[in-house]
């Protein structure tokens, strides 16, 4: 999804709505603390992200965005549950790093990292095992390799970045990167042994 970044504001005592919205109209980045990240009001239609202190705002994805998340997270909540290998949450908040907070459409915590956060709070200390980001129009390819490598650094050991309009997936870890491209399946053998999805019912519409 694209992101909105804001504006940096001289007077830190303003809250952080106010800093929204006058960021709006100057040239600079928002900075932002954690705290105050944390106290943002909710939006409808919009969430937010923290980049290494800068303030982002995610506007809603398409509906072929939506789908093909869903898509992506049945065929992951079917296989590890089956597994128990842990859990399948889309669009969590998990903060990689003091300063940064990310929301992966689809990501995927081990049972061993559950045992160690609390599934009442927001966002999840760590990195998922796996997340997957499925790219928007607005995207540009800077931001997303900052992503990615924020999502590495964070101890994600892997990341799948999904282009629907060239029906392909990249799957970016510490070892490297490799495409999948439909018709081909999608695999994950070192973090899911054993896990098969086909990339054309990823992008199929129903």
């Amino acid at each position: 999804m694209g992101a909105l970044a804001f504006a940096a504001l001289p007077n830190s005592n303003l809250n952080s709505d106010a800093r929204m919205q006058r960021g709006k109209v100057m040239g600079a980045t928002t900075k932002l603390t954690f705290e105050e990240f944390q106290n943002l009001p909710e939006r409808e239609g919009t969430h937010y992200e923290l980049d290494e202190g800068e303030l982002l705002m995610e506007p809603s994805p398409a509906a072929r965005h939506n789908l093909i998340r869903q898509n992506i997270a049945m065929a992951l909540i079917h296989f590890t549950k089956t597994k128990q290998l842990g859990i399948v949450l889309e669009e969590m908040d998990f903060r990689l790093a003091p300063d940064t907070v990310r929301n992966p459409d689809v990501a995927f915590v081990t049972a061993e990292h559950l045992k160690k956060i609390d599934l009442d709070s927001s966002p999840i200390d760590g990195a998922p095992a796996l997340a997957v980001e499925v790219i928007s129009p607005s995207n540009t390819a800077q931001d997303t390799v900052k992503k990615i490598q924020q999502y590495l650094r964070g101890g994600c050991k892997a990341v799948w970045i999904v282009y629907p309009t060239l029906r392909l997936v990249e799957v970016h870890s510490a070892t490297g990167v490799r495409q999948v491209r439909e018709p081909e399946s999608l695999k994950e053998d070192t973090l899911l042994p054993g896990f098969s999805l086909s990339l054309r019912s990823v992008f199929e519409a129903q």
